[in-house]
């Protein structure tokens, strides 16, 4: 920590890296944060149905692609490796499709490479460090809860002036935000695209931008496409969403560093716009309950609850309201979809 202090001033998205990715402090480098013991819980953990239906979206996406003979499947931040594991194990039943696929996985944490190994070591996988060492077979992306979790910068606007949002760290014992004055033009220049216009605040993941675009150059050269699913908003005004969990509940995101996980809602309609400037795409997108009662989840639910006990029933659609319900995840998450121009496939949307 004392290296730490000795810099002790950051610009906010290099503080959020440090608290999740730091080899030696990261949240994400020293922990598993998933399940009950963790910090929260994800879909493909509460119900396998979630997964299940990922599965019947994919066969019929590659279906749409022409059903090449040679795939990639790649997970991006696959957690504890539940998802593949249902994924494959759901995919097997269609083995012109399983024995031409390439499972792989992209982790940014070692210590859940170490989790998602040990769950999927009866399975043929590929982990991969870096999306450029992709072959140039067609690939189709998931990435469930990926892109929240990584760092933004914030933006601030007072009288027609741009401030970005710092953190000291000089004390531990109390860390807290300044602003300072900055140029906006400059930034919009580097990262080639204009943020501020008509905003007053913005909220800008550059790393996680760079995945977007990274990827979806891959789907442009090698067809597939990029199934994303995270929690976020459609309006074009941007706003403050950045918040840190612990033990399940919302906690300060400046105290117990390294302990706390950060994160963003995703603003749908700014990645809506950059995969419109890269041209030869297109996108479509929906909330997680719509996403999912249109690839038949209620009729799974009927079908594996049908002679069961009435305590295994009532879990079984306890998990299944959990994903679909107003109020919990079915309308706060939203399902995007990003392919080639060309193809007009729409299951799900």
């Amino acid at each position: 920590m004392k290296k730490l202090e000795k810099k002790y001033k950051f610009s906010l998205d290099k503080f959020i890296e440090l608290s999740l990715y730091d080899k030696k402090f990261g949240y994400y480098m020293n922990k598993n944060p998933l399940g009950k013991k963790g910090d929260f819980i994800t879909a493909p953990n509460i119900s396998r149905l979630f997964s299940e239906m990922i599965a019947i979206w994919t066969i019929s996406f590659w279906e749409s692609l022409g059903c090449p003979k040679k795939i990639n499947l790649i997970e991006l931040g696959a957690g504890n490796g539940e998802m593949m594991k249902i994924l494959i194990e759901s995919l097997k039943n269609f083995p012109f499709f399983f024995n031409s696929c390439k499972f792989m996985i992209h982790e940014r944490s070692p210590k859940l490479i170490v989790e998602q190994k040990n769950r999927l070591k009866n399975f043929n996988i590929i982990w991969l460090s870096d999306l450029k060492k992709i072959n140039n077979n067609t690939s189709i992306f998931i990435a469930n809860e990926f892109f929240d979790a990584h760092s933004i910068k914030q933006f601030i606007k007072k009288k027609k002036l741009w401030y970005e949002r710092f953190v000291n760290f000089q004390d531990i014992n109390n860390v807290y935000f300044y602003e300072k004055e900055t140029d906006i033009k400059k930034f919009e220049k580097k990262i080639n695209y204009k943020l501020s216009e008509n905003e007053k605040f913005i909220e800008y993941s550059e790393i996680g931008i760079k995945y977007l675009t990274n990827i979806s150059k891959i789907i442009k050269k090698n067809s597939g496409g990029l199934l994303l699913i995270d929690y976020g908003y459609l309006r074009k005004k941007m706003k403050n969403t950045l918040q840190a969990v612990s033990n399940h509940k919302y906690s300060n995101l400046l105290k117990n560093f390294g302990k706390n996980d950060i994160t963003h809602h995703i603003n749908f309609s700014l990645f809506g716009k950059i995969i419109s400037n890269l041209g030869g795409l297109s996108y479509n997108y929906t909330t997680q309950k719509e996403f999912l009662i249109k690839m038949g989840i209620k009729q799974r639910a009927e079908i594996i609850s049908k002679n069961l006990p009435f305590s295994k029933k009532t879990d079984i659609y306890y998990r299944l309201n959990r994903l679909i319900d107003d109020k919990q995840m079915g309308k706060l998450f939203k399902v995007m979809l990003i392919k080639n121009k060309k193809n007009k496939f729409k299951l799900g949307f």
